[in-house]
């Protein structure tokens, strides 16, 4: 090959990357678009009210209709979800802790009152009781219900799964809560 053919070569590549640059730039000109001073457009949406569970505040949670979310539940569909629960925590009577406390007779019982398991500074001082509304917030996400819990469960979303867990765990006591 002579230098004459490279030389052609070389002018056809550059002829084509300023046919490129020069189409682009006459784009520009003949195709004019001004940019908004704002990008986006301006949507109206009403203001949601979030859950108590992910306004994550112990002070500001709200009332549920905690009997209407019962009726929901069944002991059976809590004894299979609760399947999650028993990697870390037991169910029987005189069971031992594990990860977690023993849960047999936690429907009522004072938060973070087992004797012989070391709770989370934020448990220890929460000062309730397991009520059906604090199992309920609890279970939906635990570390905003109660910040600073050392449980890392992610919680469960479905109404229906926690209400059968509460449920469940309420059968499981010596004396079960009458349901709301």
């Amino acid at each position: 090959m002579d230098s004459f053919e490279l030389n052609k070569i070389i002018a056809a590549v550059l002829m084509v990357a300023l046919l490129v640059i020069g189409i682009g730039k006459l784009a520009d000109v003949i195709f004019y678009v001004e940019k908004p001073k704002t990008p986006g457009y301006a949507i109206e949406v009403e203001q949601a009210v979030a859950t108590s569970a992910e306004k994550g505040s112990v002070s500001t949670k709200e009332k549920i209709d905690i009997a209407a979310l019962m009726a929901m539940g069944d002991i059976a569909t809590g004894e299979k979800v609760f399947k999650k629960c028993a990697a870390c925590h037991s169910i029987v009577k005189g069971g031992k802790n594990n990860i977690g406390p023993a849960l047999y007779n936690v429907v009522g019982r004072q938060i973070g009152s087992v004797s012989d398991y070391k709770y989370s500074k934020a448990l220890s001082e929460y000062g309730k009781e397991w009520s059906f509304e604090e199992l309920n917030g609890y279970l939906l996400k635990p570390a905003k219900w109660i910040k600073g819990t050392k449980m890392a469960f992610a919680g469960l979303r479905k109404e229906k799964d926690r209400a059968s867990v509460i449920m469940y765990l309420n059968q499981n006591s010596d004396n079960p809560l009458p349901l709301p």
